[in-house]
């Protein structure tokens, strides 16, 4: 199984630190913010790793290498014009191949136990299986609601800066809407090869709303990794200020990194 550390955003809230130093490469708790989901990867015995890169490619190159520090082989898949979140998967259809893949976004931290989440995709036959957690801001992030097998019934998509949602889909049965569990994506999901064949063929678009969302809608298998473990994105600068004065004040314990020390 091989992976995608999502990695071409621009950072602009983080500006002005993020003019010189793209946002995945922002140190936090003594490693780069990268470091986290790549170490989690590892974990699970996932080495070989694609990083879409855009804004400072030299920055990541000069960084990371070739992965050999961290034990782990990186192919860097560049980004002339920005692709989204869903475009990278196009251009690495061959590095994928035809096995199930893991995609992680490179500003996000989280603990999971990732080979636990790839049995549970497994045993439920899902075409995609996303991080889910119940930590969620009111009308600050989009919304994906599970029925009580942890299956995605229904995706409440924010809209740009209207804060108002989409829903994917459109109509649900009240009844059926009452007893679904709102929780929040935290960051990443795995995906069946067949998913390819369901990309829009001209980026950019998004993975969520242009491939997952409109699956969903017509009920397609794919479930939510439900996790209670530690998680913290990275959105802006306050946050990200925040971030940095946690790890000084109560490091998390992130199960990745005890048992890399072990």
């Amino acid at each position: 199984m091989r992976a995608l550390v999502l990695s071409g955003g621009l950072g602009e809230r983080l500006r002005p630190i993020t003019l010189e130093t793209p946002k995945p490469l922002l140190e936090v708790g003594g490693r780069l913010l990268i470091h986290y989901p790549l170490l989690m990867l590892k974990q699970a015995g996932i080495t070989e790793v694609a990083i879409n890169v855009h804004h400072l490619p030299g920055c990541f190159h000069k960084a990371l290498g070739n992965g050999a520090q961290l034990g782990m082989r990186i192919t860097y898949a560049p980004e002339p014009l920005l692709l989204g979140s869903g475009g990278p998967f196009l251009t690495l259809k061959d590095f994928f191949g035809d096995q199930p893949f893991v995609v992680l976004n490179a500003d996000s931290i989280l603990d999971i136990d990732l080979g636990k989440m790839i049995e549970f995709h497994r045993d439920r036959g899902s075409l995609v299986t996303v991080t889910l957690h119940n930590h969620i801001r009111e009308n600050y992030y989009s919304r994906i609601e599970v029925d009580a097998e942890q299956r995605i019934r229904r995706m409440r998509l924010l809209r740009g800066k209207s804060r108002e949602f989409e829903d994917f889909p459109p109509a649900m049965e009240l009844a059926v809407a009452d007893r679904l569990q709102p929780l929040m994506f935290s960051g990443g999901y795995i995906c069946e090869p067949s998913v390819l064949s369901r990309m829009p063929k001209c980026p950019p678009f998004s993975s969520m709303r242009d491939v997952f969302a409109p699956m969903v809608s017509e009920g397609l298998p794919l479930f939510g990794y439900v996790h209670e473990g530690w998680f913290r994105t990275v959105d802006d600068l306050t946050g990200f200020e925040a971030l940095k004065r946690e790890f000084v004040e109560q490091p998390p314990r992130l199960r990745y990194l005890e048992q890399r020390c072990a």
